[in-house]
């Protein structure tokens, strides 16, 4: 995986997309090459397909029944940097997509993305929550939010209490001992 890692940068990880849509997979290589080869690993069929060779130059050397109106590869940024094109998309190209390149004479695989292809994709859990219900309540999300700001301000108004405690404290403190001293006086006052 290090191995791979130094040599091959794949992104993204996932992709998730509708029939008839396209998509794109980048593939950085970090040394010299002769070129990128592109597979795919569907795990419903437990195969390992080879889609595409792409040289240097450019030109495209395609697996058995493979579409070249599916399947193009392109240049990206840099001569380092290709890109893996797939077009008219269907579930049944759903899969994990591997760069990879020759390296002493074996391959070497990219990090993998897994492509999933539905025919409709899943809606969010709150749109789908406000679909079914199809009844706002409003005054839940308010106390909720109420009692939101009821917890924070706990958190302002239990270290201002303790401050006012504590100050109270000190003034009765300050008051006893104010007290004694006026007696303390008093008495001294009283016995000359």
């Amino acid at each position: 995986g290090l191995y791979t890692a130094l040599l091959l940068t794949q992104t993204p990880e996932h992709i998730l997309t509708q029939t008839n849509n396209k998509t794109e997979i980048l593939c950085e290589l970090k040394n010299e090459h002769t070129g990128v080869y592109w597979y795919r690993w569907s795990q419903e069929r437990q195969h390992f397909q080879f889609l595409v060779f792409s040289n240097t130059l450019g030109r495209a050397t395609y697996g058995t029944n493979v579409s070249q109106d599916k399947f193009s590869v392109h240049e990206a940024r840099s001569p380092s940097s290709y890109s893996l094109h797939i077009s008219h998309l269907h579930p049944s190209d759903s899969g994990t997509y591997y760069c990879s390149i020759s390296q002493s004479s074996q391959l070497v695989l990219g990090s993998g993305t897994r492509l999933r292809v539905a025919d409709a994709l899943p809606l969010p859990p709150q749109t789908t929550q406000t679909l079914l219900t199809k009844q706002p309540v409003p005054w839940v999300t308010k106390r909720k939010a109420a009692s939101r700001k009821g917890s924070c301000s706990y958190l302002i108004w239990i270290p201002l209490a303790t401050g006012v405690l504590l100050l109270l404290l000190s003034l009765v403190l300050a008051a006893y001992r104010l007290y004694r001293l006026r007696r303390r006086l008093w008495l001294r006052i009283h016995r000359q």
